[in-house]
């Protein structure tokens, strides 16, 4: 499965910048906003298989140099946007490596056919009453 959190942060580098969000008179003068940069391909916690699943899954989400790019500045402090960031590349790496669980192919039971059919013959039989006769 997947290593700890701990075991990516060799390969994760961080960014700050000013953040939009909540900060009062702080906003403009603390860098509290966290950006979580990760190189997928150049990873060596991953292996080749978990490098594919992931790719597959959050091709749309990497840049063009092939990182992935997580930001936070959810809160005031930059320590706490940084722990969520981890949290949310996790949960994403996580997320990425579930595989779904295949589908059944099931059939309606003959009673549940047998009362739809019944049921669409009495609201044919009642429009067909509204009908005018000639």
């Amino acid at each position: 499965m997947l290593p700890h959190a701990d075991a990516f942060l060799p390969e994760i580098t961080f960014q700050t910048s000013r953040s939009s969000g909540p900060g009062g008179q702080n906003v403009n003068k603390v860098e509290s906003r966290v950006e979580l940069r990760f190189h997928l391909q150049e990873s060596q916690v991953l292996t080749e298989t978990q490098k594919a699943l992931i790719l597959e899954k959050v091709a749309n989400q990497l840049t063009a140099e092939g990182l992935l790019l997580i930001t936070a500045q959810d809160d005031r402090s930059q320590y706490r946007n940084k722990e969520i960031a981890l949290a949310r590349f996790h949960e994403l790496l996580l997320k990425s490596l579930r595989r779904p669980k295949p589908r059944k192919a099931t059939k309606p039971s003959k009673g549940a056919v047998r009362k739809r059919l019944e049921g669409k013959k009495i609201q044919g039989e009642k429009k067909a009453n509204r009908r005018k006769l000639e």
